[in-house]
């Protein structure tokens, strides 16, 4: 399809069937192949090596990779170039779901554990992430201020500025949007769920602050765009007629979906914070345990010894 004309390009109603068919972007298609095929050789070096990995993980990283191929690799990525609502789905799943899934996946962990160690004195692959993860450029771009800055940018400053309708005009600028949602999907959220090493970790009170920081702007942007009685985006003023539907009414669709995934994300998200909220807190009190038993064998052999060295003086 030609993708400056948004206005005239000729696509039947969107299906299941049809959203299935071959289509979308190569380069999005060749990316999700060669990320699966790098995790599945990190997961196969583990288990070489008699090392495990726990499938849960290898299944959460797969959906979320597949749940990109699904928004960019077939036909929905086409009629996202005409249509505001099969666009924000676009947007909602490969800034909000992707990231979620892909990150309870661990591959951070599973890329440290993959990589050989350099020998001492040396400088190997491994030892390069190790570095670049507690870089200055890392600990900046995963501040509270940076990454909620980032992520409410993504929407108003983008779909209310001139700025959507450029990248928009070409297929160049249109991936270069999807690939910055995706970056800024996986940097908002990588701190927040804390199951990656990275240059700071917050607590589980402060990663659901930064978590509901979103919210409220989240969901304004979606009820703007469903109040709006007039198209907000030159993009999509002008739907294909054998679509059957109007800009004005495609606009409120999209508008309801961005609200609906302000919800649903955060929900899970929320879920696993808790989960690892409480098991962190069951593993800090079996420490706990622990070490109050060393402490009390320690003063039971003490005064044992206490008790020896009174019995010789007397003797």
């Amino acid at each position: 399809m030609d993708h400056g004309d948004h206005g005239t390009t000729d696509l039947p109603p969107l299906t299941v069937t049809s959203a299935l068919d071959p289509g979308g972007d190569p380069v999005f298609l060749a990316g999700c192949l060669v990320t699966l095929a790098l995790y599945a050789w990190g997961v196969l070096r583990l288990r070489l090596r008699g090392d495990t990995w726990n499938p849960g993980r290898t299944a959460a990283f797969t959906l979320g990779v597949l749940s990109v191929a699904l928004v960019t690799c077939t036909r929905l990525n086409d009629y996202g170039m005409v249509l505001f609502s099969a666009h924000m789905v676009q947007h909602m799943v490969i800034s909000m779901v992707s990231p979620i899934l892909m990150l309870l996946g661990a591959p951070v962990t599973l890329l440290l554990r993959a990589l050989p160690a350099a020998p001492r004195g040396r400088r190997g692959p491994r030892e390069i992430v190790v570095a670049f993860l507690h870089s200055r450029y890392v600990r900046l771009i995963t501040t509270p201020l940076v990454t909620i800055s980032l992520f409410i940018a993504s929407l108003y400053a983008l779909y209310f500025t001139p700025l959507f309708d450029a990248l928009m005009g070409s297929r160049v600028g249109h991936l270069a949007m999807m690939l910055h949602f995706l970056a800024v999907g996986l940097v908002f959220f990588w701190p927040i769920m804390g199951v990656d090493p990275g240059p700071r970790r917050p607590s589980h009170l402060m990663r659901m602050l930064e978590l509901f920081a979103t919210m409220p702007f989240h969901a304004f942007f979606g009820i703007a765009l469903m109040m709006a009685s007039a198209p907000m985006v030159g993009t999509f003023d002008s739907p294909p007629a054998s679509l059957a539907t109007d800009a004005v009414s495609d606009q409120n669709a999209a508008g309801g979906i961005a609200w609906a995934f302000s919800e649903i994300p955060a929900v899970i998200v929320l879920v696993a914070l808790v989960i690892q909220w409480y098991v962190s807190e069951q593993r800090r009190a079996r420490r706990l345990d622990r070490a109050a038993d060393r402490d009390g064998d320690r003063e039971l052999a003490s005064y044992n010894a206490y008790l020896s060295s009174l019995s010789s003086r007397r003797a």
